[in-house]
């Protein structure tokens, strides 16, 4: 049998789930992930989930850079391999490969094909690098402590792109 609770402690646990919310909404972590052989940092907000790929089904007369559709939890979602369409080398899929959905309010059931996950970025880690020459789907560019590049990837933007959203070869 659930523990009853008053109204007033019902009111005062969600007034501190709000707060929390709120607060986690400030936080600077970003995802890092390996696109060909340049580390990306995506925006928590923009990935609705990332999980190992499955079966992806291919589909005719489409881009080379469009993998097909993959059935997740009974719906059918796009995939997209993001380097080959940055204009880089397919990805070889390997254990480490992970299909990353992208969230539903840029653009439903589609995904894209990452080489692999590394793991939670903070921006305050890291040095905005003026010097370098930005991808064209990067927002900003960072330096770590390791002096590696890393580049924020324009979800938005990417999810409104004619040529992402036509995959069909004329």
């Amino acid at each position: 049998m659930a523990k009853r609770i008053s109204l007033r402690e019902y009111q005062e646990g969600v007034v501190a789930r709000l707060k929390t919310a709120a607060a986690a909404e400030h936080v600077d972590a970003h995802l890092g992930v390996r696109i060909g052989d340049s580390n990306w940092l995506l925006d928590l907000a923009d990935v609705a989930e990332v999980m190992p790929v499955p079966p992806i089904s291919g589909v005719p007369l489409a881009y080379h850079w469009f993998r097909g559709v993959a059935n997740v939890r009974g719906n059918l979602v796009s995939v997209s391999d993001i380097s080959a369409f940055f204009g880089g080398q397919n990805l070889t899929q390997t254990a480490a490969a992970r299909l990353m959905l992208l969230h539903s309010r840029h653009i439903l059931h589609s995904a894209v094909l990452v080489d692999r996950m590394l793991g939670l970025k903070h921006l305050a880690d890291m040095q905005p690098d003026t010097e370098a020459e930005p991808h064209a789907w990067a927002q900003a560019t960072y330096r770590d402590a390791n002096g590696q590049r890393w580049q924020t990837l324009d979800v938005a933007r990417l999810a409104t792109d004619p040529q992402f959203l036509q995959a069909g070869v004329n």
